[in-house]
């Protein structure tokens, strides 16, 4: 009886060059035509309190926006619908032109409302101030 020889072992090795070609040329492509974004946010930080100094004798109105813990909306003490607070802001700078907007906001209030708020007055061009009230 005839053995078969063992033959010494295929080494079928698989060439990685060309595989590792590809890869680096799609990194250039993708890093090359990648857009990036340059996304604004809101700036919490509270301006320094204003040094001691006297008073103008005709300060500037305020219209007071307010959303509570339980996502609530006030203008000026009065309820108001959260989506309905542009329409009622409006209506009050036709009673006090060039009033200032704080935008009080409870820090356990839904986030969304901040900024909902913030942009609609950012897109009418209504300066705005933002105090988060804690506790």
């Amino acid at each position: 009886m005839r053995r078969r020889a063992s033959r010494g072992g295929d080494d079928a090795d698989v060439d990685m060059t060309p595989m590792l070609d590809i890869v680096f040329i799609m990194l250039i492509f993708f890093i090359v035509t990648a857009t990036f974004l340059d996304e604004k946010g809101i700036d919490l930080t509270q301006p320094p309190p204003p040094p001691d100094v006297d008073e103008p004798l005709n300060p500037k109105p305020a219209i007071s926006v307010y959303v509570d813990s339980k996502n609530r909306c006030s203008v000026d003490g009065v309820g108001s619908e959260c989506d309905r607070v542009i329409l009622t802001v409006e209506s009050l700078l036709a009673d006090k032109p060039g009033a200032n907007i704080i935008l009080k906001v409870h820090e356990a209030a839904e986030t969304r409302h901040l900024v909902g708020l913030k942009d609609s007055f950012d897109a009418k061009g209504q300066d705005t101030k933002i105090e988060i009230i804690k506790g």
